[in-house]
């Protein structure tokens, strides 16, 4: 039964893989597109080049998340070995402590600290 999964789950894998890249490019492409426009639009640099950052940085981050998936994905159901588990683990880890310092360079916390009353409410309005 473990050979019928097999396909499916490596067919499954490339498909979160691509997905994830296919996030990254996009996401990457249209905040630049956007930034060049509001540059040909006179807008302040600074601003725009801090909401550049920060589009950047959350399409990197939502990439990286489904990377990590597709990894657990084919270690598990395709190439369970303890060599394999401990890549997986590295790469895990490697991703995850990117992904922890994205969202702190992203939004000044990390992420299990609580928001501050501030911004919460600012970004209600």
């Amino acid at each position: 039964m473990f050979d019928a999964i097999k396909p499916a789950a490596e067919f499954c894998a490339v498909m979160v893989e691509a997905l994830g890249i296919g996030i990254i490019t996009l996401i990457a492409l249209n905040a630049l597109f956007q930034a060049v426009i509001r540059l040909f639009r006179k807008e302040e640099a600074d601003l725009i080049f801090q909401e550049l950052r920060l589009r950047l940085g959350r399409g990197i981050l939502l990439g990286l998340e489904l990377l990590i998936a597709a990894d657990i994905i084919h270690t598990v159901a395709v190439d369970l070995t303890f060599k394999s588990v401990g890549v997986l683990a590295v790469v895990v880890l490697i991703r995850t402590f990117l992904s922890f310092a994205l969202e702190v360079e992203l939004n000044g916390r990390w992420p299990w600290q609580a928001r501050s009353r501030e911004v919460v409410g600012s970004r209600q309005r």
